[in-house]
């Protein structure tokens, strides 16, 4: 049997065990994208990344992003993971005691520069750029999010914005919520949603609150995949 060594960490988080959850695999030249979607499968991460040689010789790698049940062009956290693992195994390097170095990742949506900050030549701080927001449809019955969730209508009328689609590479429906004890309160109900967003044109949502755990924070949110295969994901960059 065929072995495949990977790496698995823990993304946005300072604490072990906390964060999101990623895979990579460093050396997946010869995978099959159909051996890439049964791994990530096999793993149940919210994101599994496999990393190849770029199609382009300008660029440095090219990453296959994959969730349980589908291929992604574009996800944060996985990027940020995967360039991490990339650093400590010297597969990006520090050059000539520079204190970052840009990386070009090619992703599914094109080119993402990401840079990595060094210390004592280990990455310390990592920080990409994606694509600019394009906001999509409008979500307008409040009732059929409201059931979807558990929660009261008025959780989501009460928050003056509005239920939108918006997309980095990934597309998501934006839910506000009023306060922070409603977004703690939230029981999702796929059954709801197969009938309300399954064939919507972003079927995964992202919600959200002005009110914070963290007087460092400018918001609290929750994001839930269930068309990815994730029914809830601990931390979402692209969303975010």
């Amino acid at each position: 049997m065929r072995k495949l060594e990977y790496c698995l960490v823990d993304v946005f988080t300072e604490k072990p065990f906390g964060g999101n959850q990623l895979a990579v695999f460093t050396a997946a030249a010869d995978v099959s994208a159909e051996l890439m979607q049964k791994i990530a499968g096999e793993l149940k991460l919210s994101e599994t990344t496999f990393v190849l040689p770029p199609e382009d010789r300008k660029n440095d790698y090219r990453v296959r992003i994959f969730t349980p049940a589908v291929e992604l062009p574009m996800a944060g956290h996985p990027t940020i993971g995967t360039a991490f693992v990339l650093a400590r195994q010297k597969m990006i390097e520090r050059r000539g005691g520079e204190a970052q170095t840009v990386v070009n990742l090619e992703e599914g949506v094109g080119n993402i520069p990401v840079t990595v900050q060094w210390r004592n030549d280990e990455p310390d701080y990592i920080e990409m750029r994606q694509p600019l927001p394009r906001f999509g449809l409008r979500f307008t019955d409040p009732r059929k999010i409201a059931e979807m969730l558990s929660i009261n209508p008025e959780a989501i009328t009460d928050a003056n914005l509005p239920m939108e689609v918006v997309s980095c590479g990934v597309p998501f429906l934006f839910v506000p919520i009023v306060n922070l004890e409603t977004v703690r309160k939230i029981k999702f109900r796929l059954d709801v949603w197969e009938r309300v967003l399954r064939d919507f044109e972003a079927p995964n949502f992202f919600i959200f609150t002005r009110e914070t755990e963290n007087s460092l924070a400018d918001s609290h949110s929750r994001a839930f995949a269930p068309a990815s295969g994730i029914m809830e994901d601990a931390a979402t960059g692209g969303a975010s």
